[in-house]
This record gives structure tokens, C-alpha cells and sequence, in this order.
């Protein structure tokens, strides 16, 4: 067989780092082994270089429509392969939210041809959307029980229940904002400790309590901030979500605005136990809620300013130097940052094997820098994560097309919907 490109090198192949060479034909893997005859194309990933498979992020606001002047679908997309992210799975509270078939194909048409990276495209759950129709057209549905960015809050139960019903029948899976708003204060706030108020855990317990009578349904819980959330979901069959600033800020070390998301920062003993569940393994997958604003819309008084926080170029590069300190095992990360939230959302990625979206980051785990706002792509400006250790990926490779090489940009706007862009 004459293959598009052959890569090879030292990969992740399973739970095992092999040297391999990977076949690549039509954007698919098309083999994988010791030794591959034929291959248009070779590229050597080098020795000190360790070939993954590309990371899916399953939790972006790319900001567009409506939003743009904070992120748009190529400057978010062109982040994210920076990252070594591959895939990403973008929230519906763009404006105009996407609602109904006609708001989605709206924005399906309006971002096509703007991407560097694959992508999909979440439908909110709200009173009587068209499930059916929707479902061929989106990975999943998303359902916003807390108020948040956008005018799609559901939170009451006899219209949640009608619509997951419809939901259950199309085997999609509905991402959650496990807030319940009802606990939500309105109260004025002046630092993260106040939003933490306002804020309370109760409110995340709470939504998963009234989210048990949909055991057995396809349910992820996004941005879980307490390991007690983590407990109680997972009990129930779902699946969980975390973010690496629920994971590594609290409001009393990280008071500003540029920290306010929701849900909200916990207390250093919150993150702590976070933290613990996720080095014992207990959370299914990452997702950055990538949630940018301008530096001037974060540089307002406390309480006017926005929440959200930008992540998804960062965040993997964050993980993979915390394998390079021992803090996690490869095999991990790699099933959290790719492998489940793939498996999850019914993406024929994640995984090293031949059939497989030709999908891959390719990372020298001894070469790590330091985060520099500067250099990153994001039209937010600003990270909460400048100066921290990050391995960023030396080659980037999206179905075939290699987007990063030696660390240099080298791409074009490829990326495809993975739900078959206008026709479904």
C-alpha cells in the first residue's frame, strides 16, 4: 500500500511507547508497525520526540458569531493546534445561541473554511428543540442549569425532563453546567472569594442530586470543582469534566478578575481534594471551558467584569509537563486529554490504531519553556498561566496535514466538522 505520508518514531500506541511507523492514507491511519513499505512522504519525529494522538478538547467558546472581537473560530482554532488540540467541541452561547436547526446551520456555514483544527458544534438543550433533528447535525447538546455567558439557562425540571427524553432516543450525549441557579446569589462582588459566595458548592451538588433521574443516560458533567461533585457523578453512571484552574487557583491566592469563572475558584481545600481525585484517576476527561474576554473587558471593577478564563492552548502543554515531573502517568493523560473525551462524544479519534483520524502531537518531553502571553494566539491577550512549565508540541499533524512542524506554524485552514458540516 502506497501511503500519503509515513511518520515514524517512538509512539503511544495503546498503554505502551513503541517505535513504530505510522502509515497515513486519506486523513486516515492505514497502518501501524515496525516497518512500512512504500509512503509518499516520511517524516522523522526524532529521537528524543514521543508521537501521541492528538488531544480533543471537548469545551471551547470560540466567541463566533456575535462575539468575535474576544475570539473567532480561526484565532481560537490556530490556539488550539498550537496546544497540540486537534479537535474541539465549541458551546452554543454564541449569539445568536444555537437553539434549532436553522441557528446551527447559520453558524456551520459561517464558520466553514475558517478552521485549523477539527470541530463540532454543541445545540443547547432548551423547551421543546427539536432533539431529533438536531442530533445528526451536533456530537452532543449542552444544558446550562446555572446562569452563565448567553440567555439559555433551563433549570427547571418538568422541561428538562421533556426534552431529555427526546435526547435519550438519539444516543447523543448532553454536557451539563451542573449550577443549580435557584442557589445562585446576586449579591455584589468585589474579589473571587465574593463570587465563591455567590456561588456556593451546594449549588453544584445540587444540580447533580435532580440530574439522578437521568441514570443510565449519556451525561458528562463539565467543570466539576469539588471531588464530592466528581463522587456523586460518576455514581451515576456519568461522565466528568475538569479544568486545570479548578485544578491549580483559589480565590484567596487568585482574587482578580482575570480569575472569575464559573462555576467558580473553590477554597484552597476544594482544589486540594480536586486535585487528589484527579492524580487517583477519578475524572473521566480535561476540558478547558477556553472562555475568552479582552484584557479591557477583564480590567473592570470585580462585579462588572466578565467570567471566563482562556485555556485551550495552554492547558495540554500544562499536563504534559506534569507527566514530564512524575505527577501523572503518560497513559493518563492522554486518555483524559484524548482518548475519552473522543470515546464520549463518538469521535473517530483518539487513539493510535489503524481506522483512526490521522490525529497526532508529537512532544520532546525534555523540552519544556515557560508560558509567554505574548506568543500565544488567542485574541484574549492575557493567561493566568504565564510563567508556568509547559511542554508545547514540535509537530502537529490534523487527518494527514501536518499544521506544526519544529514548532513552527506550517498549516492551512483544513479543519472539518466532524458531524459532516452542512449536510450532517
Amino acid at each position: 500500500m502506497n501511503h500519503d505520508l509515513v511518520i515514524e518514531g517512538k509512539a503511544l500506541v495503546g498503554n505502551d511507547i513503541k517505535n513504530v511507523e505510522i502509515g497515513i492514507t486519506d486523513g486516515k491511519i492505514s497502518a501501524v508497525g515496525g516497518s512500512i513499505r512504500g509512503g509518499e512522504k516520511r517524516l522523522r519525529s526524532g529521537s528524543n520526540r514521543l508521537i501521541l494522538p492528538g488531544f480533543v478538547d471537548p469545551h471551547v467558546h470560540f466567541r463566533d458569531p456575535g462575539m468575535t472581537h474576544k475570539e473567532d473560530f480561526s484565532s481560537g482554532t490556530l490556539s488550539a493546534v498550537h496546544g497540540g488540540v486537534t479537535c474541539v467541541l465549541d458551546m452554543p452561547n454564541t449569539k445568536p445561541p444555537v437553539t434549532d436547526v436553522p441557528s446551527l446551520l447559520e453558524k456551520k456555514s459561517s464558520i466553514k473554511g475558517r478552521a485549523y483544527t477539527d470541530y463540532g458544534l454543541f445545540a443547547a438543550v432548551t423547551p421543546g428543540c427539536n432533539a431529533g433533528m438536531l442530533a445528526r447535525l451536533v456530537p452532543g447538546f449542552k444544558l446550562f442549569m446555572g446562569s452563565t455567558t448567553g440567555q439559555i439557562l433551563l433549570n427547571d425540571d418538568e422541561e428538562i425532563r421533556a426534552v431529555m427524553r427526546d435526547i435519550k432516543t438519539t444516543g447523543k450525549r448532553v454536557s451539563v453546567h451542573a449550577e443549580d441557579d435557584s442557589l445562585i446569589l446576586k449579591e455584589i462582588e468585589m474579589s473571587c472569594r465574593d463570587h465563591l459566595r455567590n456561588r456556593p458548592a451546594e449549588a453544584e451538588y445540587n444540580a447533580i442530586r435532580r440530574l439522578a433521574q437521568f441514570k443510565g443516560m449519556k451525561i458528562n458533567i463539565c467543570h466539576n470543582t469539588t471531588s464530592e461533585g466528581v463522587r456523586m457523578a460518576s455514581e451515576l453512571g456519568f461522565t466528568t469534566e475538569v479544568t486545570l484552574h479548578h485544578l491549580l487557583f483559589d480565590p484567596d491566592k487568585n482574587p482578580g478578575a482575570g480569575y472569575k469563572v464559573n462555576p467558580p475558584l473553590r477554597e484552597a481545600s476544594a482544589r486540594e481534594m480536586l486535585m487528589r481525585a484527579f492524580l487517583e484517576d477519578k475524572i473521566t476527561m480535561f476540558g478547558t471551558d477556553h472562555a475568552p474576554h479582552t484584557v479591557s473587558e477583564k480590567a473592570q471593577e470585580f462585579d462588572s467584569a466578565p467570567s471566563g478564563i482562556p485555556g485551550v492552548e495552554t492547558s495540554m502543554p500544562i499536563v504534559m509537563d506534569m507527566v514530564r515531573k512524575n505527577m501523572i502517568p503518560l497513559a493518563q493523560a492522554v486518555r483524559m486529554g484524548s482518548k475519552a473525551p473522543a470515546q464520549a462524544f463518538g469521535l473517530n479519534k483518539g487513539s493510535i490504531e489503524v481506522g483512526m483520524d490521522a490525529d497526532l502531537s508529537v512532544f520532546d518531553m525534555h523540552d519544556f519553556t515557560k508560558i509567554d502571553t505574548k506568543k500565544l494566539h488567542s485574541k484574549a491577550g492575557y493567561s493566568p498561566y504565564e510563567g508556568f512549565d509547559a511542554i508545547f508540541p514540535d509537530i502537529v499533524v490534523v487527518r494527514g496535514d501536518i499544521q506544526i512542524k519544529d514548532g513552527e506554524f506550517c498549516g492551512d485552514k483544513i479543519g472539518e466538522d466532524v458531524c459532516g458540516g452542512l449536510q450532517g
